[in-house]
């Protein structure tokens, strides 16, 4: 009988990968350290370039979708996005499978938190966005591809999540399509204090972090180190997000 109990108890203990299981379509980022911006002439805020660790974590392989969304809508009561119902911006359950836009920062963080999960911090995103090449501007190699990526004047418009080869972590537009809310204070110096160890941006600010670039922007967007800040409670028909655990 104890055994049984014993088996039982451990059966019970399992956990289940289904609909359900929050790290479905998610891609498990090993840890490692990786240089973070880039060092370059003039001003900008991705300078100067620094080693970062980073702790293992997972990360969305795509970005939150229309669908998506719209579940936590449902379950939360919560207001449909900005521009619910627009083709132009493929936004609305005529496009379920387009990541959602029209979204501040809270409401991004507030869906990370209904699907039990978070937004990645600005370091996690750029390590992963890199996906295991050193030394590269892009997620996938030195150039910009549009063959490989959703920007500039290809286009022009919102595209399918997934549509393009997954980077070297398996993780699906990480340049382009929709910029990607993070968790981090946006600082313009910060990186001259930031700490070596899982960074998580500065103590305090007016913005919050966007990474990623979209289909709206150029190609100097979508570098790794690009980044951009917007007041956490802007919506935007180019800003989306994806989560992490």
């Amino acid at each position: 009988m104890k055994v049984f109990l014993l088996i039982l108890t451990f059966i019970t203990s399992i956990p289940v990968f289904g609909q359900d299981n929050p790290l479905k379509n998610m891609a498990l980022i090993p840890k490692g350290e990786f240089n973070m911006g880039k060092n370059s002439t003039g001003l900008s805020d991705w300078q100067p370039e620094h080693k970062v660790k980073i702790d293992a974590f997972y990360l969305d392989k795509y970005e939150v979708t229309n669908k998506q969304y719209y579940e936590f809508c449902i379950s939360t009561k919560h207001a449909l996005p900005e521009f619910w119902g627009t083709i132009e911006f493929k936004s609305g359950l005529d496009f379920p499978n387009f990541p959602v836009v029209g979204i501040s920062w809270f409401e991004a963080d507030g869906y990370a938190k209904w699907a039990g999960k978070r937004l990645p911090t600005e370091a996690e995103w750029e390590y992963a966005s890199r996906g295991g090449l050193t030394d590269k501007n892009f997620p996938t190699g030195d150039q910009a591809d549009s063959t490989k990526a959703n920007f500039g004047k290809k286009y022009k418009c919102i595209l399918k999540v997934g549509s393009f080869q997954p980077n070297g972590f398996g993780l699906f537009d990480m340049a382009g399509n929709v910029w990607e809310w993070v968790s981090d204070n946006y600082g313009s110096d910060y990186y001259k204090t930031s700490p070596d160890n899982n960074p998580k941006g500065a103590e305090r600010g007016r913005f919050k972090v966007i990474r990623g670039g979209s289909w709206h922007s150029g190609a100097m967007c979508i570098q790794n180190y690009y980044r951009n800040g917007l007041s956490p409670s802007w919506v935007d028909f180019a800003v989306g997000f994806r989560c992490a655990k």
